[in-house]
């Protein structure tokens, strides 16, 4: 059974902030449609209290940066100011249509969403690696690392990517042809030991994403260079074992089992009907969520009596800081699927279920008056994914 949300209606079907004998209908302007996707705001439980930052962020609401074939929107600090630790990119590539070469300062990792893309890259030693990645397919490329991103025959492609800094600015990246376009031709020429003539037709201003020739098969596009670089830099993540319940499933991936990713762990959850992402924590990083499908409530305490509720669907960015208690509710009639990414190389959280039934019961049953029988069920081996038994 979804949180407890009394939301009134008026005779003409729309949301009202009315919660049994509290609040009252909105006489004013009312942006109908925002207001029905977030109820947890507009008539918010009775549990929730105080002063909660935005935790919710729509990728609808971010500038669309839009170019020959394809387009970018971001979710960062400057959108939701709580998030300090991590940044987000929506982007959409078409057929043959490039992400040009380029690098971060931060790292990148990227999600597959739908589609299919080559991605390149070339390490400090000259090694080499090119691979074809697919729906559920992840990679993480380390700060300084130039690499491209293009879209394959048919759909193209479209992803996320998530950079271990809440400040980053994706008008911030360091591109091939901006770089060029800023040193003297001669200085190249030198460089390459060839005539300025050979840079006569470089481009004057940065490409970012254009349309190109549709590549060939992998094997065409092979460059062996110094030789293959000694860390894989893609990993299939939707083919991952996942831990699962009667409830969902959760898919982890980190350092440990995606070496290259050394700065940022995930995790790829889906919860049923009537489940839920556990009550949990994190000691170690801030949660940046991405919602891929269906649609799911979080409530998240920050402490000294704080706490607020927020809902999101397909396309919606959350966001929660680090070791503030929070879960993630099935609230509607399909699977509720979403990323879980974190700053840090290995994933951990606490479960508060293990934390109560590994603690002195005679303890617990002072601080909070409840049977042993509630906590007897849980086992030492973490559930991330409950609900109805």
């Amino acid at each position: 059974m979804a949180t407890e949300l009394i939301e009134e209606t008026t005779p003409n079907g729309f949301a009202q902030p009315i919660r049994g004998t509290e609040g009252a209908p909105i006489l004013g302007p009312s942006n109908h449609q925002r207001e029905a996707q977030s109820p947890g705001r507009l008539t918010p439980p009775i549990t929730d209290h105080g002063s909660v930052p935005n935790l919710k962020w729509t990728f609808a609401d971010s500038h669309n940066k839009l170019e020959e074939g394809g387009w970018a929107r971001q979710t960062t600090i400057r959108e939701m100011s709580v998030a300090v630790e991590l940044a987000c990119v929506n982007m959409r590539l078409e057929a043959g249509v490039i992400r040009e070469m380029h690098w971060h300062k931060p790292a990148e990792w990227g999600f597959m969403i739908k589609g299919n893309a080559r991605v390149t890259c070339v390490d400090e030693e000259g090694k080499t690696y090119q691979a074809d990645c697919t729906e559920g397919d992840i990679w993480n490329f380390p700060s300084g690392i130039p690499h491209s991103i293009q879209g394959l025959a048919g759909e193209g492609c479209e992803f996320l990517l998530v950079f271990d800094d809440g400040a980053f600015n994706e008008e911030e990246t360091f591109l091939v042809t901006d770089f060029l376009a800023h040193i003297p031709k001669s200085v190249l020429a030198k460089n390459f030991g060839v005539q300025e003539s050979a840079f006569a037709n470089i481009p004057k201003a940065e490409k970012y994403i254009f349309r190109a020739d549709i590549p060939g098969p992998l094997s065409q596009d092979r460059v062996v260079g110094a030789g293959p670089t000694p860390v894989i830099y893609t990993h299939k993540m939707s083919s991952q074992e996942p831990i699962k319940s009667n409830n969902g499933s959760v898919r982890v991936t980190d350092s440990r089992n995606f070496p290259a990713a050394s700065t940022i762990s995930a995790a790829l959850v889906e919860v049923e009907p009537g489940g839920m992402r556990e009550l949990h924590w994190h000691r170690t990083s801030d949660e940046l969520q991405y919602f891929l499908e269906g649609q799911g409530r979080m409530t998240v305490y920050l402490s000294n009596t704080n706490a607020g509720t927020f809902d999101y669907q397909a396309g919606d960015v959350g966001y929660v800081p680090r070791v503030t208690p929070h879960y993630v509710e099935n609230t509607g009639t399909t699977t509720l699927r979403y990323l879980e990414v974190w700053k840090t190389d290995k994933f951990s959280d606490l479960s508060l279920a293990q934390w109560l039934a590994f603690t002195p019961y005679e303890l617990v049953r002072a601080h909070l008056q409840i049977e042993k029988s509630v906590l007897d069920r849980v086992s030492t081996t973490k559930t991330p994914v409950v609900g109805p038994r």
